[in-house]
């Protein structure tokens, strides 16, 4: 692709994906394009046609919603897919066969993704590594010849971005003109965005964040303080550091806005999913009583499972997401969590910025 058609702003936006963040991505870059906003459902589509409203969006009058991934491919250079990570490469494979090496793509999804051998699953392997554990732009790199690839990470609540609140992200790439196409795509008044080149770094810091937000979710649905809440944050941060660079990024990436800054706001936030389901844990739901009532996806709750069996694998030192792991999966409550916690051993505060 060349400058020339980047700046061709007659060339709409391709966004895959119309939940939450996507419709708000979408309304954020229609305020400079126009944008293709592809969803699966019809009803989906009938509705934004229709009404110019979803899941409780106004939607900006340059969207035009499709349900033909091959027409937005052939019309939009630049694409944002924005899909839970469970549902994320199957897109891809559907999107593959419509993509040239000038595509730009830039995802939004905080998830992983596990590829195992035939007829193995998550639960049935006792560890996990990096073989087989995905960051969702190695995804898209393994699924398609797309190189310039990105990702966007950051404290973005979509409630918050749709109600024009100051907020910013970080576009993440390997290459800058990824990095300067959404920085001119999605910078407005309201909204800053950051440059980083640690792409799988700042992948990993939006992922394991996720874990400590249910977490202090429960802390909340338990009805404890804001000491509890920054003893957690504190230690979740140094646990995603560990977990992050046992995986491959680096320390720096989780001190910025995609690290520290989403951690700060999803575990402080109860329009965060992740927090939400800690909360309701706490307050006595179970998992499956959780999961019935909701049509978004936790990321946390898959991220819990993958983050604990790849602590196993590295060896690393994971007591939040190993105590999760529990209280999600083997039936702990979340007050003896939380007792245990507590009383978890540790000689030293930060010693993760000593290399």
């Amino acid at each position: 692709m060349t400058s020339k058609s980047l700046s061709d702003t007659s060339k709409p936006i391709g966004v895959i994906g119309a939940g939450n963040f996507g419709s708000v991505v979408a309304n954020m870059l229609a305020q400079h394009r126009r944008v293709l906003l592809y969803a699966r459902d019809e009803s989906v589509i009938q509705r934004i046609l229709q009404t110019k409203e979803n899941r409780g969006h106004p939607m900006h009058k340059n969207i035009l919603p499709t349900n033909d991934l091959a027409s937005l491919a052939r019309q939009c250079d630049v694409i944002f897919p924005i899909v839970p990570s469970q549902h994320f490469r199957s897109m891809m494979k559907q999107l593959s066969i419509h993509l040239h090496p000038y595509h730009i793509l830039i995802h939004g999804t905080k998830g992983f993704d596990v590829r195992l051998p035939e007829g193995k699953t998550i639960d049935t392997m006792p560890t996990l590594d990096r073989s087989v554990v995905k960051t969702i732009s190695e995804v898209i790199q393994e699924e398609s010849v797309a190189v310039r690839v990105g990702c966007l990470a950051g404290p973005n609540l979509s409630r918050e971005l749709a109600e024009g609140h100051p907020a910013a992200t970080v576009v993440a790439s390997h290459f800058n003109e990824v990095i300067n196409v959404g920085q001119r795509l999605l910078r407005s008044d309201n909204f800053q965005v950051y440059g980083n080149k640690d792409l799988v770094g700042v992948e990993l810091a939006g992922v394991l964040k996720n874990i400590i937000a249910i977490a202090a979710g429960a802390l909340s649905g338990m009805g404890y303080g804001e000491n509890a809440k920054g003893l957690l944050v504190s230690r979740g941060m140094v646990e995603m550091v560990y977990l992050g660079r046992a995986l491959g990024g680096n320390t720096k990436a989780f001190l910025g806005i995609a690290g520290i800054g989403d951690l700060v706001t999803t575990c402080n936030s109860a329009l965060s999913r992740n927090f939400t389901v800690g909360y309701k844990l706490a307050r006595g739901e179970s998992l499956k009583e959780i999961l019935a009532k909701t049509d978004e996806v936790a990321e946390g709750i898959n991220t819990v499972k993958i983050a604990k069996k790849c602590a196993d694998h590295y060896k690393v030192r994971a007591p939040i997401t190993a105590t999760l792991y529990q209280v999600l999966f083997e039936d702990m409550t979340v007050k003896k969590a939380l007792e245990y916690l507590m009383r978890y051993p540790l000689n030293v505060d930060i010693d993760f910025l000593v290399e």
